[in-house]
């Protein structure tokens, strides 16, 4: 069994990743910024804002097996109506802050054989869509480094990056809480279903753990078909 960070898990895809891994027996430490984390066996949260704090490597073992970053951001509005500073902040929550961590963590993934790093993209970024610029920017940076990072640490440690399409989280509630939200979605997509936390997660932990040890630099889609399929 591993130990494992997640950040931002307290909600949502993070939430849903710990309590696999927790439920596989592995160890997790997980961060939340503002949402109370839930009690989970093996799991030990501290709280941590990507964008002021430190993380707090005392309360970390020295090995650490697996990073998944959670946090992210959607902001939808048309490109004029985006000032500087968007895309600035947008950028420090999904990419600067992912980098912190990963070199705040980086001797401990070093010090275990097959450490997996797991960030997460979005379709947006190679379909493209209406009001999409903010998070596609930020995103598309992420697949970069995904794979720049993937092949700076090959042998040594695997990095991947999951992209899915909208996906029934707290994050994106305000695009699903009605009833007509819900089913304008799913008509969009290919298998006629919007994706839960659990979709993701399951592919997130597939990646973080050794079950996948000859993958790496790859950005894995679970969208129901929707980066693929056109109807």
């Amino acid at each position: 069994m591993g130990n494992y960070l997640i950040t931002g898990g307290s909600s949502g895809i993070g939430k849903a990743l710990i309590e696999k891994l927790a439920n596989q027996g592995h160890t997790v430490y997980a961060t939340y910024n503002s949402t109370p984390p839930e009690n989970y066996a093996n799991v030990h949260f501290q709280q941590f804002d990507v964008l002021t704090d430190t993380l707090d490597l005392d309360a970390l073992p020295e090995q650490i097996d697996g990073l998944a970053y959670c946090p992210g951001r959607i902001n939808l509005k048309p490109f004029k109506r985006f000032k500087e500073e968007d895309f600035m902040d947008d950028y420090k929550v999904q990419v600067i802050g992912a980098t912190k961590v990963i070199q705040t963590i980086m001797p401990r993934l070093r010090s275990t054989e097959n450490a997996s790093i797991v960030l997460f993209s979005t379709v947006a970024v190679q379909n493209g869509y209406n009001y999409h610029s903010l998070v596609s920017s930020s995103k598309g940076a992420i697949e970069g480094l995904t794979r720049a990072l993937s092949a700076e640490f090959a042998p040594k440690i695997r990095v991947n990056a999951v992209a899915p399409s909208l996906t029934d989280t707290p994050l994106a509630s305000k695009f699903l809480n009605t009833p007509q939200k819900m089913e304008m979605q799913t008509e969009k997509n290919p298998l006629k279903k919007v994706g839960s936390a659990n979709d993701v997660a399951k592919a997130a932990t597939f990646l973080l753990t050794p079950q996948s040890s000859w993958i790496t630099g790859q950005i894995i889609h679970i969208d129901g078909g929707s980066s693929i399929i056109k109807q």
